[in-house]
């Protein structure tokens, strides 16, 4: 079994600052990219943000210069740093992680989602 937990969502005003956190834990081998991505009401799940084993970055244009993607290998953790947050970036907030299990099986993992509503 593998889990990833999310942390850290909550209500901000705009122009604030959250930081979310997801670790992940089971039967894990290897974890490959891990990333960020949200869903708002009536809206498709997009890409927020993700970052490789070796910490490569990518960001959807919206987002950069706001947000900052970290993790830390030892931990399997990703990290999410939201600055200047806007209205527009309230959603449901999604930790995903391609990861190689114990058993050799490779697969794609999500969390449970965190929400964050920002107030204008």
């Amino acid at each position: 079994q593998v889990q990833l937990v999310e942390s850290g969502g909550g209500l901000v005003q705009a122009g604030g600052s959250l930081r979310l956190s997801c670790a992940a834990s089971g039967n894990i081998f290897s974890i490959h990219d891990m990333g960020w991505y949200r869903q708002a009401p009536g809206k498709q799940r997009e890409l927020v943000a993700s970052i490789t084993s070796g910490g490569s970055t990518n960001y959807r244009d919206s987002v950069k210069g706001r947000f900052t993607i970290s993790r830390d290998n030892a931990k399997n953790t990703v990290y999410l740093q939201m600055n200047s947050l806007k209205p527009e970036d309230t959603a449901v907030y999604y930790c995903n992680a391609d990861l190689v299990r114990t058993t050799g099986f490779r697969a794609n993992h999500w969390g449970q989602g965190t929400q964050v509503t920002v107030s204008s």
